[in-house]
């Protein structure tokens, strides 16, 4: 393995304290209902989505010492709105092929312990069932930092993703392996996009969940190290296994 990757790969692991969407903008009020907000001690350390009242899909790296707290229903996390629900996780449950090295299989579901109340504010968001299509136009949220100095939002900042081929995404970062079980984006323009702290949250594709913040560059947003996700449906029956034996 090129001693490259290994740093990159640190980098990325040593990121994953915080959500950072770079060049993004608000998200409208409660329009991304199905975000999840991973917190130790009240410290937001990753995102995540709902995909059924007592669980949420994230990222396998997001597995970090402490007990979590779940909150849904956020537009900010630091006021004290009323649509928001906080729940304990009572399970963690990372994929049993997790690659901790080169990230591969980096998901992991959150089994709840207790059931989101559904409401306008707090839904469940479907997975998408078959491969997301190169030049597909996709959306990725966050609620972390916007700049890099340390700037947190107001409030949930979402940003517009455009997927590639594998076969140009594996160009543009060279000896990096990427599977046939991630998905690349990059922004509409330079340095727009996540950052690894980002880990966790949603690539939104056709009103589904395609895709979960696995890792990016040394530099945010950077098209020529193209944002990776891992790719939803290959995890699918996993999901739907783990889930429906809960």
């Amino acid at each position: 393995m090129a001693v490259s990757f290994v740093l990159l790969l640190l980098f990325v692991f040593n990121g994953a304290d915080g959500a950072h969407i770079v060049g993004g903008r608000d998200a409208a009020s409660h329009s991304r209902p199905y975000m999840a907000s991973l917190q130790i001690q009240g410290q937001h350390i990753c995102g995540g989505a709902l995909v059924r009242e007592d669980f949420v899909v994230t990222a396998a790296h997001c597995r970090v010492r402490g007990t979590y707290t779940v909150v849904v229903g956020a537009d900010s996390l630091t006021s004290n709105e009323p649509t928001k629900q906080e729940f304990r996780a009572a399970r963690l449950i990372p994929h049993p092929q997790y690659d901790p090295v080169q990230f591969r299989n980096d998901i992991m579901l959150i089994q709840l312990n207790n059931r989101a109340q559904l409401t306008e504010a707090v839904q469940p968001i479907s997975l998408k069932p078959g491969r997301v299509r190169a030049d597909s136009r996709c959306l990725t949220a966050g609620w972390g930092t916007i700049d890099d100095n340390n700037t947190l939002p107001l409030r949930l900042q979402e940003v517009n993703v455009t997927t590639l081929s594998a076969q140009e995404c594996r160009r543009r970062w060279g000896q990096v392996p990427i599977t046939r079980r991630m998905v690349c984006g990059v922004g509409g323009r330079a340095f727009q996009g996540f950052c690894s702290g980002d880990s966790g949250g949603p690539l939104v594709c056709d009103g589904a969940a395609a895709g979960v913040v696995s890792f990016s560059g040394l530099r945010c947003g950077d098209p020529q190290t193209p944002d990776v996700y891992t790719r939803i449906s290959s995890f699918r029956e996993w999901i739907t296994t783990v889930i429906n034996n809960s």
